[in-house]
């Protein structure tokens, strides 16, 4: 019943615009029928009226007025007059040839109207388009994706009400009041993945699509040619969407960045400061044992301020140039190095450090590669140190080397722990942290981060393996590129 509503608005529409027609025939047909005039003569003064109905008005209605002007010529002005029925075969062929004459003339003169007012309406629907095309270039980037985008298209375009979904972020915008579940229609269509026409509440939902993909819909409640306009404003729509998108990211990495330079001057401000008082800890310890005579405790404890003060320097020292390297301000300093010595040195500290945890170390004999020897020992060490501190107690700590052809991995592995599926293609991501490692120990998410981007600046990568279904355990690969292929 709702579908025909529109059908029916538009018969009555018709009929009524038929009416002055119908009103003309009646006078032209009283004057005509006054003065005596003949068929022809009345004839031609109906198809006069007939081409003006058909200027004013639409095909039913210049259809109603040639009937009626047909109906006429037949009553009053063929014999026998005032009866419908025709005598002469003749008049038959000559009514006939009115009808079609007229019909022809209705529908021509109406199909030319028709495309006059379509090209006018498209005319100002591109002026409308245009309009709002530059309306929402002015928006200034910051604005970001919400109801206010909506304002220009729902002013311009007289709409009741425009609505927006975001498929990344399931927000939905509402600009308007809606009277036909507008906000619906449009998730629907977009869960659905298909354009939406409502004639009867004349609610249009169009897809936003960005490189194949849907992104998002559009509705309008009120858009009148819909076939025409639809479209075209869900490409604007996609447009600022992707614009906002865009502005939004570059944002964050210009934030980003300014946040990455802040924190480097920071670590290079606190490197230096380090330095000095570290310096004079050394020196005041090696002052105390040259002093005189201590006990064999004391003695033990100034080595001990003396070495970890010296061990606190180099970290210092390290901590400054990986600032540096991360900015891009050093290029690491390539030189071959036997790293199954500098692997070794590590695995001992760290069984020293970690007395509690099992390491072990395998490796044949010498494994050259093209390394900065600093750069490097920071990179494994912190794969050591990430096992040492994420595993129990008499856990077991494996080191391996893998030498290829194409390149050398330094396997570190440790039994006990894992690490979530949905928590693995993550951990290489700065300042990222796992809702467990939160909780077992402190740390700044840097770790990963910084190891990959050092086997990365040797020429491979960083990689975690894959966790075997039979051992528990998490393993990393450092890979660095072979020498041969340097």
């Amino acid at each position: 019943m709702i579908e025909q509503l529109p059908a029916l608005r538009r018969i009555l529409r018709s009929t009524l615009r038929a009416v002055p027609g119908c009103a003309i025939v009646g006078l032209v047909t009283f004057i005509c029928f006054g003065l005596r005039l003949n068929f022809p003569t009345v004839s031609f003064f109906y198809l006069i009226v007939v081409v003006l109905q058909s200027l004013m008005g639409d095909f039913l209605s210049s259809a109603i007025v040639s009937v009626l002007s047909f109906l006429c010529l037949d009553y009053f002005f063929i014999p026998p007059f005032f009866s419908l029925r025709v005598s002469d075969s003749s008049d038959i062929l000559a009514l006939i040839s009115f009808l079609v004459a007229s019909l022809v003339v209705t529908r021509l003169t109406s199909e030319a109207q028709n495309a006059a007012d379509s090209e006018e309406r498209q005319r100002r629907q591109m002026a409308r388009l245009y309009e709002l095309a530059r309306q929402l270039l002015e928006l200034k980037p910051s604005v970001t994706f919400d109801a206010s985008f909506l304002k220009p298209f729902r002013s311009q375009f007289e709409l009741s009400a425009v609505c927006v979904f975001e498929g990344e972020t399931a927000k939905l915008h509402l600009e308007g009041e809606s009277l036909n579940s507008l906000a619906e229609f449009t998730r629907s269509a977009y869960i659905s993945e298909r354009d939406f026409n409502e004639n009867a509440s004349e609610v249009a939902v169009r897809l936003l699509r960005v490189g194949g993909h849907t992104v998002g819909a559009i509705g309008f409640e009120g858009l009148r040619d819909f076939e025409v306009t639809a479209n075209p404003l869900a490409a604007l729509a996609t447009i600022m969407m992707e614009r906002c998108y865009a502005f939004e990211q570059t944002t964050r990495a210009a934030a980003a960045t300014d946040a990455e330079m802040f924190r480097g001057a920071m670590l290079d401000a606190l490197a230096h400061e380090f330095k000095t008082p570290l310096a004079t800890i050394v020196m005041a310890a090696g002052g105390i044992q040259e002093a005189g005579p201590l006990r064999s405790e004391q003695l033990e404890l100034a080595e001990t301020v003396e070495e970890e003060a010296s061990r606190l320097g180099q970290l210092t020292t390290r901590l400054l140039r990986l600032a540096r390297f991360e900015r891009g301000d050093v290029k690491p300093h390539m030189e071959l190095t036997d790293i199954r010595s500098v692997v070794g040195s590590l695995v001992e500290q760290y069984s020293k450090r970690w007395p509690d945890r099992r390491l072990s170390f395998v490796a044949g004999s010498r494994v050259d590669a093209l390394v900065e020897r600093e750069l490097f020992w920071i990179g494994v060490g912190q794969l050591l140190d990430n096992a040492c501190k994420y595993s129990q107690p008499d856990s077991e700590i494996k080191v391996s080397i893998e030498e290829g052809n194409q390149a050398l991995a330094i396997q570190v592995w440790n039994s006990g722990s894992s690490i979530p599926e949905s928590e693995q293609r993550r951990i290489f991501e700065r300042f990222y942290r796992g809702d467990d490692a939160r909780v077992v120990v402190p740390g700044s998410g840097l770790g990963l981060y910084v190891a990959r981007k050092i086997a990365i600046a040797h020429g491979g990568t960083l990689e975690l393996q894959e966790q075997s279904k039979s051992e528990e355990g998490v393993g990393f690969r450092f890979v660095v590129a072979h020498p041969d292929n340097k």
